[in-house]
């Protein structure tokens, strides 16, 4: 890619976008949809979808770093920023979008990560990809969370009658 089209798409785009993205009422549904999935399992599940990268990220990426290492660098911040690699069962999922590069990243913690190889994450990433691509956000975001809500269930099931704490919101980031 023209390195100035990187440029100004990553200065261009803002949280403005990420809302016409996901707008409030697509948000607050896949909310929902991550509560329902939450209480099938003992998993956290954290949507998170970013309009750009930093500048100076955008700059690592046409220096010195391949774009596809500087885009986990930034998935693995914002799955440490929100806690996710903090729970109490180490099996907490981070979906990541990045809408400046079309970018997809999930980032399974250690438990979880054990348990799934690591062709069925790019699998689902690749179908994640082909929905997004065909403009279906929603659609595709939620085939991702019933997708890594059946691992969570398979690997990490409630116990009925016992009490599961949520430990991370369960709203969609927009930045």
């Amino acid at each position: 890619m023209n390195t100035w089209l990187r440029l100004i798409r990553h200065r261009w785009l803002d949280a403005s976008d990420t809302r016409r993205v996901v707008p409030d009422d697509m948000s607050e549904r896949l909310s929902r949809r991550v509560s329902a999935s939450e209480a099938r399992h003992t998993g956290e599940v954290v949507l998170c979808v970013e309009a750009a990268l930093p500048a100076a990220d955008v700059w690592r990426s046409l220096r010195s770093v391949p774009l596809p290492e500087v885009v986990r660098e930034r998935a693995l911040s914002w799955y440490g920023r929100l806690g996710v690699w903090d729970t109490e069962h180490n099996n907490g999922v981070l979906i990541y979008l990045l809408l400046a590069e079309h970018a997809i990243e999930v980032v399974a913690d250690r438990a979880l990560a054990r348990c799934v190889a690591p062709d069925v994450w790019q699998a689902m990433v690749d179908r994640l990809g082909h929905q997004l691509r065909a403009g279906l956000v929603e659609e595709g975001l939620t085939q991702a969370l019933e997708e890594v809500s059946a691992l969570l269930v398979a690997h990490f099931p409630s116990t009925e009658g016992v009490e599961r704490l949520n430990e991370l919101p369960d709203c969609v980031v927009r930045a």
